[in-house]
């Protein structure tokens, strides 16, 4: 393929962050492109009073396609006074870059894709296609009302104060600029597997000129015949875009229709930070992120950089780059859902390149481990009347199998109430567990609730049917009619007999997510479950764990202590409270220098505080029958470490508390900290401190005892 040529202008705020951080995956990609850089914006303004000067145009000229960081606009007073002085006063007009782009290369169709990325919802896949060049912003905006349109416009309103106190904007429409437009979205509609376009105009009240548009595109859509067309009002199609956006392909609209309807568009997304865009036309398109210049943001550091890495699929995609460009889209969409350094606008702290080279390890191929949510339906669950096992039980299936388990849900017996709990799955995990509600009963209705969600209809499965059948007979049981429904299934699933019962499972998948519907009764939902995984593959790469289990820190300590190691890998950390130890752990999907530098930094930070690297507690690492004798100046604390292992020739260890144990017990005072100290035969003396929050505090003291023991015996070994 040949060399494409591309113009990076990264213009002005944010626009030079999100460049930076993401044109590297370009070399990721190894594919044949020559990069050239422009200027553009607000600096160009202020320096010369041309926002694109004539060197960018040239360089535009020689290029393929542009890609563009952000813009800035400015109102015009404050444009003026920005000016350096010699340039003021001189009729220099700021006219937006991204209007003298559309409009000198004749970049008639703004193209903004759509899709559910992650969240609540259906997956979707959409695109708004608006048209550039004219309706109400064609740029015929008046103040007041021209002397040459005071005759035709005559309204009420206007006779109190006059034409001067008034103001008018016309919408234009042409048929060359709606005959291209309405050719340009069917043909993106055929080219994507969209099946049908959408105009979304008003013509019931601007009648005329939405009779005008609405007969250009019926002429135009009698060209496509296997695309649907649809005439619908806008503020409907606004109204469905954020309830049901699952219902369209692609949307088309005038200029300031579909302005407004592409930035609903990119809210649905998932916000701005992850909506790209394109301009293509008669001459070289444009890509830019949708985001703007974000001027207050600027060198923070901090914006999301996925609208970039779309808008540059999108490019790569007009380039005839189309497998790389869905390794772009898909990379981005996985780092969202599976990473853990998400930035700002979606609820992390990660930084812009943090971000990007999450997604450039993605693109060159990093393993993320799939995740799965398990979801039990059941009134009883939800009132407590009886334990709900089976979440657990599936839960440390699934870990076991290579799933990290992202979510839980409990439903009450509520068709609607699971429908909407596997529609928010959907697309949102790698696999979903159901348990619950498939027997025959009125209150059995997760099946229906299946079918709801992945709008697939039940059938009749003679299989299942037979397998009833079979296990009634077994124990001489009645079959009645209402136990068909046990033999329903929706279309295209996989039926998981049942060797405990007589309700099979079924499994089945859709967009990216496969649900596996199970029996509730635990025996039941244990043997569906077995094999359901046995078919299944497991769920990534196992990847690399470190624990380290401390005594004598809070939570909020150790996570102090990481975080002032390294910021980057903070939401790689779980912390586990389980008294009197904290648990902090490490997971990620291969090791690396990065990750073999910073477990070195926490072991060392977190020194003479770790109790061992393995989950074991110092009295698990004593064993049964140690060689040591716990002694102590006071009575009731003797007592208590006398239920510690012991042997009585072991090397007495001494362990003494300030305030005692028996000033505690018979002043029965928990208030303040409890010093430890604990001394080895040999005079080494080691000390801790804890809050003296009640009388488990003797656990703590326990297990401090038994720490500094294997300590001892370690130090003497030479370890």
């Amino acid at each position: 393929m040949n060399t494409k040529k591309v113009l990076v202008v990264p213009g002005d705020g944010i626009g030079k962050e999100v460049c930076d951080a993401a044109l590297p995956v370009l070399t990721a990609l190894r594919i044949p492109l020559e990069l050239t850089h422009g200027e553009i914006g607000w600096e160009c303004w202020r320096k010369g009073g041309n926002p694109v000067p004539e060197e960018t145009w040239q360089q535009i000229e020689r290029a393929d396609a542009v890609l563009l960081g952000a813009i800035t606009s400015k109102p015009k007073q404050q444009a003026e006074a920005e000016l350096p002085p010699e340039l003021q006063g001189r009729d220099h007009k700021y006219v937006s870059p991204v209007i003298q782009l559309r409009q000198r290369l004749g970049l008639f169709a703004n193209v903004r894709p759509s899709y559910f990325v992650s969240g609540d919802g259906k997956p979707y896949s959409l695109c708004v296609i608006r048209e550039n060049t004219e309706g109400l912003y064609a740029g015929y905006d008046y103040r007041s009302i021209p002397a040459e349109l005071r005759g035709l416009l005559t309204h009420p309103n206007v006779e109190k104060y006059g034409p001067e106190a008034a103001s008018v904007t016309i919408r234009l429409q042409t048929k060359l600029g709606l005959e291209r437009l309405f050719e340009f979205a069917f043909r993106y509609a055929v080219d994507h597997g969209f099946d049908s376009v959408t105009f979304a105009d008003k013509p019931n009240v601007m009648r005329e000129s939405g009779h005008f548009a609405e007969e250009i595109f019926t002429e135009v859509a009698a060209r496509f015949a296997g695309v649907r067309p649809d005439i619908q009002n806008v503020d409907a199609v606004a109204l469905w875009l954020t309830t049901r956006p699952e219902k369209f392909g692609v949307i088309v609209a005038e200029n300031m229709f579909g302005d407004i309807l592409s930035d609903l568009a990119g809210g649905i997304m998932g916000g701005l930070g992850v909506a790209p865009s394109g301009n293509y036309g008669l001459k070289q398109p444009y890509f830019e992120p949708v985001h703007g210049s974000a001027p207050g943001m600027a060198g923070q550091n901090k914006a999301n950089p996925s609208a970039m890495f779309l808008s540059i699929a999108l490019m790569l995609e007009h380039l005839g780059f189309a497998a790389e460009a869905e390794r772009v889209r898909s990379a981005v969409v996985t780092v969202i859902r599976k990473g853990h350094n998400h930035t700002y606008d979606h609820g992390g702290s990660a930084t812009t390149a943090d971000f990007a080279k999450d997604v450039i390890d993605a693109v060159n191929g990093r393993r993320y481990r799939k995740n799965a949510a398990v979801i039990c339906v059941g009134d009883e669950l939800l009132r407590g009347e009886y334990p709900n096992t089976n979440a657990g039980e599936i839960g440390a299936s699934l870990h076991d199998a290579g799933y990290d388990v992202t979510g839980h849900a409990v439903c009450g017996d509520k068709r609607s109430s699971i429908s909407r709990a596997l529609t928010r799955a959907l697309g949102e995990h790698d696999l979903v567990v159901v348990s619950g509600g498939l027997g025959p009963t009125s209150d059995d209705v997760t099946r229906f609730a299946v079918g709801d969600a992945l709008g697939v209809p039940l059938e009749f499965e003679q299989r299942a049917w037979d397998h009833v059948t079979a296990r009634f007979a077994r124990f001489g049981l009645e079959v009645r009619e209402i136990d068909k429904l046990q033999a329903l299934i929706p279309r295209g699933a996989a039926l998981l007999e049942n060797s405990s019962g007589a309700a099979c499972g079924f499994s089945l998948s859709r967009s990216g997510t496969r649900f596996v519907v199970l029996p509730g009764p635990p025996v039941e939902m244990r043997a569906v479950l077995r094999l359901a995984l046995s078919a299944n593959e497991v769920g990534g790469p196992s990847g690399v764990k470190f624990v380290w289990t401390l005594l004598g820190l809070t939570e909020t300590e150790a996570n102090d202590t990481v975080a002032r190691i390294s910021s980057r890998l903070v939401p790689l950390m779980g912390y586990l409270w389980k008294y009197p130890y904290v648990h902090v752990s490490l997971r990620v999907d291969e090791l690396t220098a990065e990750v073999e530098d910073f477990a070195r930094q926490v072991s060392a930070a977190f020194g003479a505080h770790i109790v061992s690297t393995s989950g074991q507690s110092a009295i698990e690492q004593l064993g049964d029958e140690p060689r040591v004798r716990w002694r102590s100046d006071d009575d009731e604390l003797e007592a208590l470490l006398a239920k510690l292992p012991a042997t009585p020739d072991g090397a007495v260890f001494v362990v003494n508390t300030t305030p005692t144990f028996s000033d505690i017990l018979s002043q029965g005072r928990y208030t303040g900290r409890l010093n430890i100290t604990c001394q080895s035969p040999d005079g080494q003396r080691y000390e801790m401190s804890a809050p003296l929050r009640g009388p488990e505090v003797v656990e703590y003291v326990k297990h401090f005892a038994c720490l500094c023991y294997t300590r001892t015996m370690r130090q003497g070994a030479g370890e």
